[in-house]
């Protein structure tokens, strides 16, 4: 989830497709499936494509239903998106109504480096408070995508008390 334009369904498409779509249409919403192993397990995910949200957008309760983690994603390009991700990790907390809920913070656009706006340490910083992986990725370049899957996993699976968490990954800084 996360604010229009800030490569959710660039991420979707490459983790699954394994190839960067850099044409834009808004999403309504897209599904995808895909099998990865994590900690030598498979896991079947289900990955839920959201249309872009903003500070106002109502919360839809079909997102806090039968959904087991959140994967926040703003770009690092645009301050505005690191703010509405914050807005809505409060509205999923409030839907949920359990701030133990798996999350994975995302800063995306990582081969946009000269366009930042929102620094790695902001990120770090807010993925701390709200207990949640921080990491930054490209959609463009493939960076840490899987790994953003596979850690939400590990969340989902640590929280069940099924995992240990992880720390980092191929070269990731995960925090």
């Amino acid at each position: 989830m996360g604010f229009r334009s800030v490569g959710k369904s660039s991420l979707a498409i490459q983790f699954v497709q394994g190839q960067f779509v850099d044409s834009y249409d808004p999403t309504i919403e897209n599904t995808f499936n895909k099998t990865i192993k994590v900690k030598n397990q498979e896991f079947e995910l289900f990955v839920v494509d959201t249309a872009g949200q903003d500070e106002y957008s109502i919360f839809p309760t079909q997102y806090a239903v039968d959904i087991h983690g959140y994967v926040l994603v703003y770009s690092i390009d645009s301050m505005k998106s690191f703010e509405v991700v914050q807005v809505l990790y409060d509205k999923i907390v409030d839907l949920v109504g359990n701030p133990k809920v798996p999350v994975v913070l995302v800063g995306n656009k990582k081969d946009l480096e000269n366009e930042r706006e929102v620094t790695r340490a902001e990120g770090e910083k807010y993925a701390k408070d709200i207990k949640a992986v921080f990491l930054e990725t490209s959609a463009k370049d493939n960076f840490c995508v899987t790994d953003m899957f596979q850690n939400i996993v590990l969340q989902i699976e640590t929280l069940n008390g099924n995992m240990e968490g992880g720390g980092k990954k191929d070269g990731c800084v995960i925090t």
